[in-house]
């Protein structure tokens, strides 16, 4: 081959390369393109505490992606105020505190839960083991608990493992995997692969509500924190929630456990043992919030080009109606009045 012949096979490959560079620049370009997205109207942080709010994770693409906000709840869907320098996986508040889990999933993803103040400023930051998943407060501010993937990332995962732990105070009262659970045949759940998650307290800072499971069987559990125990409700009950009143538990139901992934939300009468499917038909892997005491709060991913954004939405929580979005662009809500 000449030396000519090998300088213009040399430029064209240059060219080539040039040209495939540019064209991955462009593609990616076009993919990231939704995150430059008509930013979202605010307000100031105080404003929206001064009246009741909902707090939320803000899903809104852009600088404000997965920051904690807050609407009025006079006017969930309009303005919203932002928390800048606080960003969050999972949120959950109450009148005199909150509680933001935290994840940083770069080379060595590292994942944390810091409490907040009245103002939902940090205070506290303890370190957590695994994927975050659900947290929760109680009224008071006294409890919390919070729910990480050990191994895995969903629960419709057969081999996933959590860590469910409730602190009081600030100080951990350990897994509730160690605690004693008995289920309905008045047997002890001792399976080595049970797991716990998503915690719901009561007004007495004793008695909470949770999942446990083994295996594809999961159980509704009723807990004491002074007793550390639990005993188990009904099958088929996931990630509960307790009505502002004490008298109702909603929750994710997979109908007949036969198809993981897929759930029904339902709520639960805890003196009549009555339960009732929600109108809301497409699955929810959510853990409830109660907006009221008659209907219930959920997040849901848009689709296709959207999925990274999340919205709020609103379904009755006596199986009638129509699910309605309440607050666009948010995820993990949590009412505070």
């Amino acid at each position: 081959m000449t030396r000519g012949r090998m300088v213009l096979l040399a430029v064209i490959g240059v060219l080539c390369f040039v040209v495939a560079a540019g064209y991955f620049v462009y593609a990616r370009s076009a993919v990231t393109a939704p995150a430059a997205a008509t930013p979202v109207p605010t307000i100031a942080v105080a404003a929206a505490l001064a009246a009741p709010h909902l707090v939320f994770r803000n899903s809104a693409l852009g600088a404000d992606y997965g920051k904690l906000a807050l609407v009025p709840l006079a006017d969930p869907a309009g303005p919203r105020a932002v928390v800048g320098d606080v960003s969050c996986a999972r949120v959950y508040a109450a009148p005199r505190a909150g509680v933001c889990v935290t994840a940083s999933r770069g080379m060595t993803p590292s994942y944390g839960v810091s409490m907040l103040d009245d103002a939902l400023r940090p205070t506290t930051s303890t370190v957590l083991t695994g994927e975050p998943s659900r947290a929760r407060m109680s009224a008071d501010g006294r409890l919390v608990s919070t729910t990480t993937f050990v191994t895995g990332h969903s629960y419709a995962s057969t081999s996933f493992s959590t860590s469910t732990i409730i602190r009081e105070d600030g100080r951990a009262l350990g897994n509730l995997e160690t605690w004693r659970t008995t289920l309905p045949d008045g047997s002890d759940l001792r399976a080595l692969n049970r797991n716990f998650w998503g915690v719901t307290f009561a007004a007495d800072d004793d008695t909470f509500y949770a999942t446990a499971a083994s295996g594809s069987t999961t159980w509704l559990v009723r807990g004491s924190i002074r007793a550390r125990t639990m005993t188990a409700l009904r099958t088929d009950a996931e990630c509960p929630s307790l009505s502002p009143d004490g008298t109702h538990v909603a929750y994710k139901k997979r109908l007949g456990n036969a198809t993981p992934g897929v759930w029904r939300l339902a709520v639960l009468d805890l003196a009549t043992s009555r339960e009732t499917l929600l109108a809301e038909t497409r699955s929810v892997d959510d853990q409830v919030e109660w907006l009221d005491r008659s209907s219930v709060l959920y997040a849901l991913p848009r689709t296709g080009t959207e999925a990274t954004t999340t919205d709020v939405w609103e379904v009755p929580a006596d199986g009638l109606g129509t699910p309605t979005v309440l607050v666009p662009q948010a995820s993990s809500p949590a009412v505070v009045r």
